[in-house]
């Protein structure tokens, strides 16, 4: 079974989507559909942009997301598995038939809008840990001073600590202590998925009651439990926990590739995902389209 999966913040770069806006009239209807409901203008952001305008986080979710599923119209396999990695989510969902693309789309805008502003009302930064596992990790967080969390297990070597930028450093220096490779700050304008994100997490959960979600016509995993979900139901919840809890990603591929997954398409921008795929499970085929 085929595994398509959709990348998050970090993916961007300028020119993300031209080819694929040049090829497939499909990928030019999605960027025609995302920047009539947004106001924006999608390609010319897509295009256009520097990577300082891309980096900002309102735009860079919104350029992810509408590559991602305009890359994902010329994806040509009819039963698959899927997941996103943080707002990737949003582009699995509407793969998977839960949402419309103008709907996918107004959600990943007030997304980006709300963790935009959660940088300025409660500051937080992330980074990067190399060469340590997640139990140690999870212990040196637990053990520092101030918020810090594992926000996301990208694969076997490769976490994110998130939370108040005191004790991202302090965690950072301890998890050096404790064995860790590298620690490596992240350009990033707040403390995405930890506690921080608390007050624009429930701001989009109220947002996200104003929407409908389909049943699945295919197989998506969730980021907050790495498991298959089946009731349409619950996404609010997920979408609104997703905000503040870890990207369980490294779970998330073992666990599609456990029930038959053994081909992944990345798509959208870049190919970060097929590089951590490789980390994970490295007998897995990989493609990307972008």
């Amino acid at each position: 079974m085929v595994g398509v999966i959709f990348p998050g913040q970090g993916s961007q770069k300028p020119g993300m989507g031209k080819d694929l806006y040049d090829a497939f009239s499909s990928a030019q209807d999605v960027f025609d559909a995302v920047s009539a409901v947004t106001g924006v203008d999608v390609a010319k952001l897509c295009f256009e942009s520097d990577e300082a305008t891309l980096r900002q986080t309102q735009n860079a979710q919104l350029a992810l997301f509408t590559c991602g599923v305009a890359a994902f119209t010329a994806v040509e396999d009819a039963t698959f598995a899927t997941a996103g990695h943080s707002v990737g989510e949003y582009a699995a969902l509407v793969a998977a038939g839960v949402l419309s693309v103008p709907d996918g789309a107004r959600l990943v805008q007030r997304r980006g809008e709300l963790m935009a502003r959660a940088g300025e009302t409660a500051p937080g930064t992330m980074a990067a840990v190399l060469g340590l596992d997640a139990e140690p990790l999870a212990k040196v967080c637990a053990e520092t001073p101030g918020v810090v969390v594992i926000a996301n297990d990208n694969c076997p070597g490769q976490l994110v600590i998130s939370g108040e930028v005191e004790a991202v450093r302090l965690a950072g220096d301890a998890a050096l202590a404790a064995g860790a490779r590298k620690v490596m700050p992240l350009n990033v304008s707040g403390a995405f998925h930890s506690p921080l994100m608390e007050a624009p997490a429930a701001e989009m959960g109220a947002y996200l009651q104003g929407f409908s979600f389909g049943e699945t016509r295919q197989t998506i995993y969730a980021n907050v439990t790495a498991a298959p979900v089946t009731d349409a139901a619950v996404w609010p919840t997920l979408l609104e926990q997703q905000l503040r809890s870890s990207v369980r990603w490294t779970e998330t591929i073992q666990a599609m590739i456990a029930s038959g997954v053994d081909s992944f398409v990345e798509c959208g921008s870049g190919e970060v995902l097929g590089g951590l795929l490789k980390r994970i499970d490295k007998s897995a085929t990989y493609r990307s389209i972008q």
